[in-house]
């Protein structure tokens, strides 16, 4: 599967995944940024994860 092809499958999904971490990090406070962490470390395939944590990027500057 092409990069492209890849990205336009799952970039729906990256972003809700994405916005779920977001929506967690009042309930977390501080400890947010480790949950994060361990929770994009769970991810699979690493292009995913990759994915999800651009977009959560995304979302976080906006």
């Amino acid at each position: 599967m092409s990069r492209s092809a890849f990205h336009q499958q799952h970039a729906e999904r990256a972003t809700a995944e994405a916005q779920r971490l977001i929506d967690q990090r009042s309930a977390l406070g501080a400890r947010w940024l480790s949950w994060v962490a361990s929770e994009l470390y769970q991810l699979t395939p690493p292009e995913y994860a990759a994915m999800v944590r651009r977009e959560l990027a995304r979302l976080n500057a906006g």
